[in-house]
């Protein structure tokens, strides 16, 4: 009996007296949903958003102040920049709750090999945040703008990401595993969500910005940036990043446009993609076979054309077909021929179809991938047609 009452004192006492002994109170701390960083004079210009918790709560009225607060400072390296904030914020700095990491236009061309160094042996910091780099403007210009709907800018600009992502194909959210993997294997290539602000900057760090029906300074997502190892080499446009993702097996769902055959136009919504891509040497020269199969489904008919006719479903099976692969055709151009960049790993797929003619050629791919013949083929199957099986409402 005795022995029974002195486990269960010692483990009584166990519990009262241990204690996370890292625990934090929250308001100690300065919840850090974005980072930003700039390329200023050979300096690193840091912006950090904090989370104002009083301002985001439900249950308090709001006060007026801006939900969030960011807080900019400069040094000769990262760390330096952001423990230098602490002079201008009441409290520690907390990364764990880090979404968003904007690396601005210029620090991005300049390599940001050091960026990812430091964000990965951080302790503190989860590995779930995703990086995006500003166009045309600077990271500080990005994370000043006050957002409508969505209270925490970052958390806007992740949701904004990720639902174009999902729903239009333009965009990729990438995580800092993704990088590291990319930059400590053999691609030389990766790419980043593109970012711009729409309107003055100035403009958009003031409370008006969210008090009116339309924004006069909005964040919009541009398409992707290419990187060629660590350093910016370019951009795609909108178009050509969602060309891009059909080619990449990134396609979860976005649109097509296709002219009818009388006047007018019809829009299909793609539901499905799946993106195959074969490699082979054929007499001494590598070529590469890109197979995509789409489903689709007929979203929109501003044309006289009859939805229940076989043809008229052959029809649009091959003009979408013929759009799509047209699309490619233009983005492997500049891929190609403009920036030379293998960013799709054709080369890679060479290697995995006959590794030892590979070895005889691997030294000389950069000068022969913007010539390198590509087989593009698109196989679409319209599948739902709508509610309305007719063309249109007649008048």
């Amino acid at each position: 009996m005795k022995k029974a009452i002195t486990i269960i004192l010692l483990i009584f006492l166990m519990q009262i007296l241990s204690g996370c002994w890292s625990k934090r109170e929250l308001n100690e701390l300065a919840l850090v949903v974005a980072l930003g960083i700039d390329l200023i004079d050979d300096e690193y210009a840091i912006s950090v958003q904090v989370v104002d918790p009083s301002e985001i709560s439900s249950k308090q009225p709001s006060s007026g102040r801006a939900p969030v607060v960011t807080y900019h400072a400069t040094g000769k390296t990262v760390f330096e920049a952001i423990r230098k904030i602490l002079t201008l914020s009441p409290r520690k700095l907390y990364f764990a709750h880090l979404q968003m990491v904007v690396i601005g236009e210029e620090l991005a061309q300049s390599g940001i090999s050091d960026i990812i160094d430091f964000l990965a042996r951080d302790q503190e910091i989860r590995n779930d945040f995703t990086f995006i780099v500003t166009q045309e403007a600077t990271a500080k210009d990005v994370l000043n703008v006050l957002t409508p709907i969505e209270k925490i800018p970052a958390s806007r600009m992740l949701n904004s990401l990720r639902i174009s992502q999902d729903a239009w194909g333009s965009t990729l959210a990438v995580d800092i595993e993704a990088l590291l993997t990319k930059f400590s294997g053999k691609d030389q290539y990766t790419v980043l969500s593109a970012i711009e602000v729409q309107g003055d900057p100035k403009l958009g760090i003031d409370q008006t910005n969210v008090e009116r029906i339309e924004t006069p300074v909005k964040l919009k997502f541009t398409g992707l940036a290419i990187f060629k190892q660590d350093k910016l080499l370019g951009y795609l446009t909108e178009y050509e990043s969602k060309s891009f993702n059909y080619l990449n097996d990134k396609i979860k769902s976005t649109i097509e446009i296709i002219s009818c055959p009388s006047d007018g136009q019809l829009t299909t919504e793609i539901t499905q993609s799946k993106t195959t891509v074969k490699g082979h040497i054929e007499d001494g020269k590598p070529k590469i076979k890109v197979h995509i199969d789409v489903v689709q489904n007929v979203a929109e008919v501003k044309c006289d054309i009859d939805l229940t006719e076989i043809d008229t479903i052959d029809f649009i099976n091959k003009k979408t077909e013929e759009s799509i692969e047209n699309d490619l055709h233009h983005v492997l151009n500049t891929l190609q021929k403009k920036y030379q960049a293998d960013v799709l790993d054709f080369g890679e797929a060479i290697h995995r179809a006959d590794a030892k003619r590979w070895d005889n050629i691997k030294n000389d791919w950069q000068t022969i991938y913007p010539d390198l013949e590509v087989d593009v083929k698109v196989n679409v199957n319209t599948q739902g047609l709508g509610t309305m099986q007719n063309a249109k409402l007649k008048e």
